[in-house]
């Protein structure tokens, strides 16, 4: 029988403040051997060693040149080809804000100056000391404002389709020199031209002359996509990148990206149809992205469950019950229990969303005061038995394993947290309305006290969990965050009780009605920003 594939890797990502120490990395790489794994890239923006640019990676717990020749020996050891994965245009904002690299706009740098083809040589150079793989992803995906900052103001207006395959065969030229074959992801050579859509291009496209005339002949070009359940939505999607190149990559995801805990259910029902989609169109390379935006919260080990269905289901083992009892000789737990990390977010599941909601992280971090996310509470749902409910069959399952039982734990705590705060803002503000003082003053000396107490043990929970899996650096973040959350409880309860009491004459806040949004329904909002506050958070 023909193999399958040629690579079926994953890609972790060490950009978003969560940079998995060595050692627990390493256990990743065992896990994924076992699963059938056979390559990994390590997406790092800025946080890697590049030798002669101090700033690059500064304070963000970057993988040292010896760190990274160490995990390059163990993946090889194990029979994992270990893949750069870095950045050579856009996605670069960290390591832009020290005012060392040249910038075109937001996190882009500046195309045609040679400080930036200085940098990427010493990224290659630095990269190639470290990896035995010939091959490079190099990245270039989003850089939407490309040549509309300072590019536009040295040189004037270009097609960016024009800037990027100027500046790509400059970093091909480069990679040349250090016998580098480079990857790139895809987005670029179809957003220009198609109201800056990519994934949710729909049906068959005719690429236009002028973007085939642009694909530089060096290049593996790697579709992603991790958005819909239907194959023919794949399908299409791969005969528009073949109008580009003859051979192409894929890269899916395990959904990890939204919040505290992982979206395993959903990330399989949208891997199905794309596995099948690559089988059709005799795709070989396949990749699994494991992306970890604002913060990196979701620990990398509660997403196996998806690794494993995936890596089988590519392997041709479509049966459900044989998976779960190979999940079950892998890990030592039951797959249904595991699942278990996903039913925080499924406090008011709505099955015909796009996008999976995620409730357990905007409204761990709604605004008691300015509360615009209560819409999105149901009039049906009854948290606190939801939460208290779950918080106990994850204690149940903690206690079945000693591997794995921290990120369970963690859960746990998590729900006996949302079982006070995912309805104490709509409660307060009913309550205010009715002039209910009596009922505040019960919420405040109460469920108030409870949540901030919950908060805390959370907190300490999370910060174990994640110094078992990453590098102290990032978790500033997480203890900015949560720590606001704790004094802001307390601050509220105490103009509750200041409003009970008589020393203040009202909460203007509540004076200002609620106005429907997200169809008032729970929903998926990713960013910290878009919930914390409706002030400004940075300008």
């Amino acid at each position: 029988m023909a193999k399958k594939y040629e690579r079926l890797g994953v890609m972790i990502d060490m950009s978003r403040n969560a940079v998995m120490n060595v050692k627990a990395l390493k256990e990743y790489l065992v896990l994924l051997k076992k699963m059938g794994y056979n390559s990994v890239m390590l997406y790092t923006e800025d946080t890697y060693e590049v030798e002669g640019e101090p700033f690059f990676g500064y304070m963000r717990g970057r993988y040292s040149v010896a760190e990274m020749q160490e995990l390059d020996e163990y993946a090889n050891s194990l029979g994992i080809e270990l893949i750069p994965c870095i950045q050579t245009l856009a996605h670069l904002n960290q390591a832009l804000r020290w005012g060392t690299i040249p910038v075109d706009c937001n996190d882009i740098m500046l195309c045609d100056d040679e400080r930036v083809y200085d940098l990427i040589d010493r990224m290659f150079k630095t990269l190639k000391k470290c990896f035995k793989s010939p091959y490079i992803h190099v990245g270039m995906d989003e850089a939407h404002m490309l040549g509309r900052g300072k590019h536009l103001d040295i040189h004037g207006y270009e097609n960016p389709a024009t800037i990027i395959k100027r500046h790509l065969d400059k970093v091909c030229e480069i990679a040349k020199k250090y016998e580098l074959k480079p990857i790139i992801w895809a987005d670029m050579y179809f957003g220009p031209w198609n109201n800056g859509e990519y994934v949710f291009i729909d049906g068959k496209k005719q690429v236009p002359q002028y973007v085939k005339d642009s694909v530089h002949p060096d290049v593996i070009p790697v579709y992603w996509d991790y958005y819909s359940d239907k194959q023919e939505h794949y399908d299409d999607m791969i005969y528009n990148h073949k109008q580009l190149w003859d051979d192409i990559w894929f890269a899916g995801a395990v959904w990890g990206w939204q919040g505290f805990m992982p979206l395993n259910e959903y990330s399989i029902k949208n891997s199905v149809p794309a596995i099948n989609s690559c089988k059709k169109n005799k795709i070989k390379n396949i990749f699994i992205t494991m992306w970890g935006d604002d913060g990196g919260e979701c620990p990398h080990f509660a997403m196996i469950p998806s690794l494993l269905y995936v890596a089988e289901y590519l392997k041709g083992n479509t049966d459900e019950e044989k998976i779960k009892a190979k999940f079950k000789r892998l890990t030592g737990i039951e797959f249904d229990d595991f699942m278990l990390l996903d039913k925080p977010n499924q406090v008011d599941m709505d099955t015909t969303a796009w996008f999976p909601p995620n409730p357990v992280k905007y409204m761990f971090y709604s605004d008691y005061m300015s509360d615009f996310l209560d819409v999105t509470v149901s009039d049906n749902v009854n948290a606190y038995e939801y939460y208290n409910n779950l918080a106990k069959e994850l204690y149940s399952v903690a206690k079945k394993t000693r591997k794995y039982g921290y990120l369970f734990d963690t859960a746990a705590k998590l729900c006996e947290v949302m079982q006070y705060k995912y309805e104490i803002g709509k409660k307060t503000r009913a309550a205010y309305e009715k002039g209910d003082k009596a009922e505040l003053e019960k919420l405040a000396k109460n469920d108030y006290i409870k949540l901030a107490r919950n908060m805390k043990k959370f907190s300490l929970a999370f910060e174990k969990q994640w110094y078992k899996e990453n590098k102290p650096q990032g978790f500033d973040v997480q203890d900015h965050r949560i720590g606001g959350m704790i004094h802001r409880t307390d601050a509220c309860r105490r103009r509750i009780l200041d409003y009970v009491a008589g020393r203040v004459d009202s909460i203007p806040e509540y004076e200002e009605k609620l106005l429907p949004m997200y169809d008032n329904k729970a929903t998926y909002i990713e960013r910290y920003w878009q919930y914390a506050t409706v002030n400004v958070i940075s300008h």
